[in-house]
């Protein structure tokens, strides 16, 4: 296989590694900003255990979009009343089968792509504020 699949199962790894730690530490602003750090530092490692330079970028850029995509979903469900065990677990497995996809061509660049756009998506949904009690108080 040529170099063009080794980049994509890496930045898939990364962008696994990257749900992970988002799963982990997100919730805050300042555990996503860790996470995409900590995905950034294990996908590059990655890289250049399984390559060279390119692989190394490669799962650089999957961790900190893998942290990225997952940190809204982490902060979400830990905003609606979820547990951080439960959403950390939850993530975690979600995480281990974005590893396993990684190994199928092409599948770990879409993984790289799709996880910032998935968490974009749904910041997108999310209402700015409930309303509550306070719209029958007019």
């Amino acid at each position: 296989m040529g170099d063009w699949y080794w980049i994509g199962l890496v930045a898939g790894l990364g962008a696994a590694l990257g749900i992970l730690f988002a799963g982990i530490l997100g919730g805050s602003r300042a555990g996503a900003a860790l996470a995409a750090v900590l995905g950034a530092g294990a996908g590059l490692l990655v890289g250049l255990l399984i390559g060279e330079w390119d692989e190394a970028i490669g799962g650089a850029m999957g961790g900190v979009l893998g942290a990225a995509g997952a940190a809204q979903v982490v902060g979400g469900a830990l905003r609606r009343g979820g547990t951080r065990g439960g959403t950390a677990i939850l993530v975690g497995a979600a995480a281990l089968f974005a590893a396993a996809l990684a190994v199928i061509p092409i599948v770990g660049y879409l993984e790289a792509v799709a996880a910032p756009w998935l968490g974009a998506r749904l910041r997108k949904r999310t209402p700015e504020r409930y309303a509550g009690l306070r719209s029958l108080a007019k």
